[in-house]
């Protein structure tokens, strides 16, 4: 008997997929600082984004036929989102991450759909909503309560507070990307924009390596060889093949649904770092990602959105 999924099942399955793997990222990250002092955050994004830069080109190649007629502000807007969604928001990220662990990494990054909100409420001037404003509280609330939490049990001399502040300003850019995405998809199309603006992404990252490293040629030759591969597990494991995914998934199911299923990753984020880091919560920590995760929910599936 041949057992047949549905489309809604199929788009689940792609969505859980995606998170998964997006989970995975910070986990691999803290390992890989762990292994090598040769590691920081600005090497390892580089391998990250060598990695996935030719699977973007071939996407910008295949989709060429959509660069007909862009105005030059629209590449100019094009090439600033690339540049600020995962570029220097990655990197942000990825620098915060030599400083705190990876489970209040995810929970502040996790704050991205809040943040789009807030900042769509000043630049379109409409007024948040009641549900709207509870839903902030909930999630910089429960944020603060891991926070504090974890600041508690780390030395005074450590840099938690510049770790914290680089992963909140990682989402606060991340955020204006998504605000800029929209009608970028709209004159591109969804494939063409993904292709080009991670494309210039990847090629800012490697321009960064080069420019900030004092023998970018030879720190790689001296790298242990499983560092590479932390490298490239970053770029196909977390950034493709989780990016195509999720894509298959919206097209099948919905953004609302889709991000619903998605919001499974901080969860899943802080159990694989209590496996592979020794990571734990307490629980208050626990409580303060709940509230963080439905804060987030209420925001991300509100059906009156701020556009």
């Amino acid at each position: 008997m041949t057992l047949a999924l549905t489309k809604t099942q199929i788009g689940s399955i792609f969505a859980i997929l995606a998170a998964f793997l997006f989970s995975t990222k910070s986990i691999l990250i803290k390992q890989a600082y762990a292994e090598s002092a040769l590691v920081d955050g600005t090497l390892l994004m580089m391998l990250r984004m060598s990695s996935a830069l030719p699977f973007f080109l071939v996407l910008c190649w295949l989709n060429r036929h959509r660069n007909k007629n862009i105005s030059i502000k629209d590449w100019t807007l094009l090439l600033l989102a690339g540049l600020l969604g995962y570029y220097f928001s990655s990197w942000l990220d990825f620098v915060g991450l030599m400083y705190i662990s990876a489970s209040l990494e995810r929970i502040i990054l996790f704050l991205y759909p809040t943040l789009t909100v807030i900042a769509s409420s000043f630049i379109f001037k409409q007024k948040l909503n009641f549900k709207s404003i509870f839903a902030i509280v909930l999630s910089y609330g429960g944020t603060v309560l891991v926070m504090l939490q974890e600041q508690s049990n780390v030395p005074h001399e450590s840099n938690f507070w510049l770790g914290s502040s680089l992963v909140f300003a990682s989402a606060v850019c991340f955020a204006c990307y998504l605000l800029l995405t929209p009608k970028l998809i709209q004159k591109f199309g969804s494939w063409n924009f993904t292709g080009l603006a991670l494309s210039i992404a990847c090629i800012g990252t490697i321009l960064h390596y080069l420019i900030e490293t004092p023998h970018p040629i030879q720190l790689l030759t001296e790298l242990p060889t499983n560092i590479i591969w932390y490298g490239i597990a970053l770029g196909f494991l977390v950034t493709v093949l989780p990016t195509v995914l999720m894509a298959q998934s919206i097209a099948r199911i919905g953004a609302a649904q889709s991000a619903m299923i998605a919001s499974v990753g901080p969860v899943l984020t802080l159990i694989l770092a209590t496996i592979f880091l020794g990571e734990s919560l307490n629980l208050i920590q626990w409580f303060g990602c709940a509230l963080n995760i439905i804060g987030v929910l209420m925001i991300t599936l509100a059906k009156k959105k701020l556009t």
